[in-house]
């Protein structure tokens, strides 16, 4: 009986000091699910529930053992987690502290993938390659980038620091910082001279410049309708 209570005190230290471990080595991205999810409420229940934490988790592990040069256990790594988060994380891809993924199910990042820190990226996202050339063929995001449902960002471009990508948005072509980029072809509808303070995760409400642009011909046709109105009218009273 004394036996078997220390063998579960000793299990339940065991798992104390594994979550003691995952806290201070995933510090950073554990302060992102607080700081840029308003529903995280509990330190317990962003460890235990939060499955874009625990991607990162598995991604670590498996990006050591790759870097180690230990064969088929970083992809088993991969495929597992896969299955358990919903979430295909390649051990090649290079990611920064701070990542933040949000819900995360069907996010795919690529191998040669090199996120910076800070980056927040929603559901349905894609870092994807273009070709079957090896060597760098993903994308390379910068700091405090976010990356809206849905959106893909495919071969090897760069996506500046503090960019916004509009969701479902399919980007080609690299994009300098400080830039919003919506539609597809992604498109560069903002452009900011100066630094973004803190990251602004409204990837809803970001400019759509076709129906700008629609907006305004609409205008101009409004215009010369009156104009012609107004010239036959002219032409009628001689």
């Amino acid at each position: 009986m004394i036996i078997a209570l220390y063998i579960i005190l000793g299990l339940i230290g065991l798992g104390l000091l594994k979550f003691l471990l995952i806290s201070i080595i995933f510090r950073h991205e554990i302060r992102a699910c607080f700081e840029r999810d308003p529903a995280a409420v509990s330190y317990w229940e962003v460890l235990l529930t939060y499955s874009g934490l625990h991607a990162i988790i598995f991604h670590r592990m498996a990006h050591a053992l790759l870097k180690m040069k230990i064969p088929f256990f970083p992809r088993f790594l991969s495929q597992l987690a896969r299955h358990i988060t919903g979430m295909e994380i390649h051990p090649g891809a290079k990611i920064g502290k701070g990542l933040f993924i949000d819900h995360g199910m069907g996010v795919v990042i690529g191998e040669t993938s090199v996120l910076g820190d800070n980056v927040t990226l929603f559901q349905g996202v894609s870092l994807g390659g273009t070709g079957k050339e090896r060597g760098k063929r993903h994308p390379t995001l910068g700091n405090n980038v976010v990356v809206g449902a849905g959106a893909k960002i495919l071969g090897n471009i760069t996506i500046g620091d503090n960019v916004q990508v509009g969701a479902n948005a399919v980007v080609i072509r690299s994009v300098p910082p400080d830039c919003t980029v919506v539609g597809i072809p992604g498109r560069i509808a903002k452009r900011k001279g100066e630094k973004v303070p803190g990251i602004s995760l409204d990837h809803t409400s970001l400019p759509d410049p076709l129906a700008e642009r629609l907006e305004e011909l609409q205008h101009h046709i409004d215009e010369m309708e009156r104009e012609l109105i107004r010239w036959r009218k002219s032409k009628g009273g001689e």
